[in-house]
């Protein structure tokens, strides 16, 4: 392993700068561009590697549990890709991740890696309040980029990573985006449901993370928990509570696009204890009840609590005209007229030969060239962003909001 130019050891992370750039102006609402899923492909050959077998050269900017558990191994298993640098919150930090996996050079912030000329890409690992000046300055360093979900901190960062990927079509600018539910739309866009009438949605979480109390584990609120930044606005944005975009993401492929949200969030645990042991009162929503239309007229009501103890989970429900489904952990469940009680829905056996390729591996073939260069991926993230966001001015203000922003 070797260590970034000496003379930027001392540079740091500057967060005090970064949450200046992760404001969160509620008032921001410009008007949505158009998100349809545009190629860019023919600008995009000037930048991509000559042959499919070309090394790629990746670098990691945050490293955390989710790119050490997920995106680390899976670059490392795509033929001629290379994870070959790391800059995490100090030098000290950069240098234990990459010992630990054997990574060649450690950095001590994120501007020495983006300007190392022999780097072809980066992951961007951090929290959102992070994800739109890395994004843009990755571009402006001739870099492609691959960013963590949740996209930003709000509607506008989003917009402005958009048109930032729309600025340079030479280079590939992805989102990592969830698989979309391609089993449960197989269904009904085999007309199980018959026309959508309105779905009903929970997605009722605890904390699993490291040292979290029984309690916690179970759903309880504990009152005083730490004060983790997916639960800090400072840092996450209006991506709380845990499990809000993530969940409309997903379903949004099979239901649609929201068009109108009302909303009423509650935090339950109001102080948490910040990293000097004292208690603040700071932290999001843990508790959000949303009744959203999409554009057919159908209403979604979606539950998203981390307090809500022994309430098992997730469920869904979506009724229709002429038949219900259920998703039942992964399996799918249904019932049409006639029917007097719901039964497995088998899913299509997969085409022979046909392989499912992972977020790192479209990202890796789309630089290679053998993959299509769309927005595809920022425009889903464009979107629930948007949704995030009104979820939260509609609690704040008690008024309806109107989708896109």
């Amino acid at each position: 392993m070797r260590q970034g130019p000496e003379r930027h050891r001392s540079t740091g992370l500057n967060r005090r700068e970064f949450l200046g750039v992760g404001a969160l102006p509620l008032a921001a609402g410009l008007a949505a561009k158009d998100f349809g899923a545009k190629s860019i492909g023919t600008e995009h050959k000037m930048k991509t590697m000559q042959s499919a077998q070309a090394i790629v050269r990746v670098g990691l900017v945050g490293a955390g549990g989710i790119v050490q558990r997920a995106q680390l191994p899976n670059f490392r298993q795509i033929p001629g890709c290379e994870v070959v640098a790391v800059a995490n919150r100090s030098l000290a930090s950069s240098q234990r991740v990459a010992e630990a996996f054997d990574i060649p050079t450690a950095y001590a912030n994120w501007r020495e890696l983006l300007e190392d000329e022999s780097i072809n890409a980066v992951m961007i690992g951090t929290p959102p309040y992070m994800h739109r000046i890395l994004t843009l300055e990755g571009l402006e360093n001739g870099k492609h980029v691959l960013c963590q979900s949740r996209m930003a901190m709000n509607a506008q960062e989003a917009r402005d990573m958009l048109d930032a990927a729309r600025r340079h079509p030479d280079l590939v600018c992805q989102l990592v985006v969830g698989r979309g539910q391609a089993a449960l739309r197989r269904v009904i866009e085999d007309g199980f449901l018959g026309e959508l009438l309105s779905a009903e949605i929970r997605r009722l979480g605890s904390d699993a993370s490291l040292g979290a109390s029984p309690d916690r584990r179970r759903g309880f609120v504990e009152f005083g928990a730490d004060l983790h930044w997916r639960v800090d606005p400072d840092f996450n944005g209006f991506n709380i509570p845990l499990g809000l975009g993530s969940t409309y993401e997903s379903m949004s492929r099979v239901l649609g696009q929201a068009t109108r949200v009302m909303a009423m969030t509650k935090v339950h645990a109001p102080q948490r204890r910040a990293a000097d042991g004292e208690m603040v009162s700071k932290g999001g929503a843990d508790h959000v009840d949303i009744l959203y239309e999409v554009a057919n007229g159908a209403q979604v009501h979606l539950r998203v609590s981390t307090t809500t103890g022994l309430a098992g989970g997730n469920h869904t429900w979506l009724f229709g005209s002429e038949g219900t489904i259920q998703i039942d952990g992964g399996r799918i469940l249904g019932g049409r007229r006639g029917d007097s009680e719901l039964r497995e829905i088998p899913d299509s056996p997969r085409e022979p030969g046909v392989r499912r390729v992972g977020v790192e591996e479209r990202f890796i073939n789309t630089i290679r060239g053998t993959t299509e260069n769309t927005t595809e991926s920022l425009e889903i993230g464009v979107d629930y962003m948007e949704f995030s966001e009104a979820v939260h001015r509609s609690a704040q203000t008690g008024r309806a909001v109107n989708l896109p922003l």
